[in-house]
């Protein structure tokens, strides 16, 4: 029974997972129609592509004990496959300056990684060391990526509308932290529910300023012109000129002669 439960919260575990992972695809379906990055960063790309590597090891049997963490492979094998693909459109897109700043944020931690993996299978020979080296690591990174959408958090509570945090990755994003963590508590792993410690609260709040802004437009501020007073030299007077409804109409002008009767 205990098995089968785990197993169940597992595979929807990695449902939400994944549709988190795919959710950046309308973000580069824009980049390859328009040919640009525009002003998108490649930072979570490469933030999310080192979480799934990581995981990935975590859950391969070099690392954990045989395949006791399988479903952590499944579900950031996608991830990586995902993440990766984000990383080479974006590069592919990018301006030269752009490039340069992938290949120096893509490269060192490619290499972080590689030293993580070499030193995690030569320098430990059992499983519990490997665990905590590849799984606190692990865990202050998907901490990192967790926390990544506070800063879109603070953008809906300026701007009042919640147009640039979709319902659907809000509540796939709680849905996969809430899985993750009963996961986590389940197999008695704190670097499997550990990252989720983080996600679940920022999850409600997500889903908290969605009910909250959820029939409001962004805020924008129109300000009226002024009537302007225009001096009519050939008539010797003074033409106003008002802001109406149906746009802007001659009202009212006076005259030296109209003044003077």
């Amino acid at each position: 029974m205990a098995d089968s439960l785990r197993m169940a919260v597992a595979v929807l575990g990695n449902a939400a997972s994944v549709s988190l992972y795919a959710a950046p695809t309308v973000t580069f379906k824009r980049v390859i129609r328009k040919k640009s990055t525009e002003e998108f960063s490649c930072l979570p790309y490469v933030i999310g592509l080192l979480n799934c590597l990581l995981y990935t090891w975590y859950g391969l049997p070099v690392v954990s004990y045989k395949w006791e963490n399988f479903p952590l492979v499944t579900v950031n094998g996608v991830g990586i496959a995902l993440e990766l693909s984000y990383v080479i459109i974006y590069f592919w897109y990018a301006s030269p300056k752009g490039k340069v700043k992938v290949a120096m944020t893509a490269i060192p931690v490619m290499v972080v990684f590689c030293i993580i993996a070499l030193v995690s299978t030569f320098a430990f020979h059992d499983n519990r060391h490997r665990k905590l080296l590849v799984g606190s690591i692990g865990l202050v990174v998907s901490v990192a990526l967790y926390a990544s959408p506070l800063v879109v958090m603070k953008k809906v509570i300026q701007t009042k509308s919640v147009e640039f945090m979709p319902l659907p990755l809000s509540l796939c994003a709680f849905i996969a932290s809430v899985l993750w963590l009963t996961y986590g508590l389940l197999i008695r792993d704190i670097f499997v529910a550990g990252p989720s410690v983080v996600g679940a609260p920022l999850g409600i709040l997500q889903l908290v300023l969605h009910c909250k802004y959820r029939k409001r437009k962004a805020v924008v501020v129109v300000t009226e012109e002024p009537a302007v007073n225009k001096i009519d030299l050939e008539k010797g007077g003074v033409e106003i000129m008002e802001d109406v409804e149906k746009g802007n109409s001659e009202k009212n002008i006076i005259t030296d002669d109209q003044s003077k009767s």
